[in-house]
């Protein structure tokens, strides 16, 4: 893992979350933020690390994952651009209980906790996008559970596909991640995700071509869904 020191102030003013900041209060944040490079499959932190702040990506993709007794990997998440993780464990002042690890080359910004909270004190407005950022994932994360209970692994990955509302038949859908990543994202084995992609595929719904995916019938795609 790499890290520079630049002036993080102009990648803070791009961000929704920092969208009303002065100039003063950007200067303020940045001198607790820290420009971060991960190199593709690096690690950005360990279950167990400390907490001391929280991250944004600017680029690349994020895992956030553990392995289980068994040593199989369980990815919870996978953050993109613009998005940020570990705010609730630094209000909690807690050790990380995942693992974070760079899917792609990747930059981030490492934010300190006393930064944030010294402006959390300052910013009302603040507080509340990083209360609705908290409880988007949370949101996010309760349907996940909700998709493992009452939805079939083939529905699962029948209802990622069509999860932007694609247009129609000749859609295209790109794989954000591995299929191996993406199997384990939706709590599957990479074997059971690969076969229901022949399954669809020899049923003339959709022709897969590496990470592209071209739906061929839409409607039934979403009868299969549920």
């Amino acid at each position: 893992m790499l890290t520079s020191k630049i002036d993080p102030a102009e990648f803070l003013r791009r961000l929704p979350l920092f969208a009303d900041f002065t100039p003063g209060e950007l200067q303020g944040l940045a001198a607790g933020t820290q420009e971060v490079h991960v190199a593709r499959g690096g690690t950005i932190f360990n279950r167990g690390d400390p907490s001391r702040g929280f991250h944004i990506v600017i680029y690349g993709q994020v895992k956030l994952g553990f392995l289980s007794a068994q040593g199989d990997e369980k990815i919870i998440e996978i953050i993109g651009p613009g998005f940020s993780f570990g705010e609730a464990l630094m209000f909690m002042e807690k050790p990380y209980i995942v693992g974070a690890a760079a899917l792609a080359d990747t930059m981030l910004l490492h934010i300190a906790k006393d930064a944030i909270f010294d402006t959390l004190e300052r910013n009302p407005a603040f507080a509340r996008r990083m209360l609705a950022g908290m409880s988007r994932r949370l949101h996010g994360l309760i349907m996940d559970v909700e998709s493992y209970s009452l939805r079939s692994g083939s529905q699962r990955i029948v209802g990622y596909l069509l999860k932007d509302e694609p247009d129609g038949d000749g859609s295209q859908v790109t794989l954000e991640v591995s299929k191996k990543s993406l199997a384990s994202r939706l709590n599957l084995t990479p074997e059971y995700f690969s076969r229901v992609l022949h399954d669809l595929t020899a049923h003339g719904m959709i022709t897969v071509q590496g990470r592209q995916i071209t739906i061929l019938d839409i409607d039934r795609l979403r009868a299969y869904e549920g």
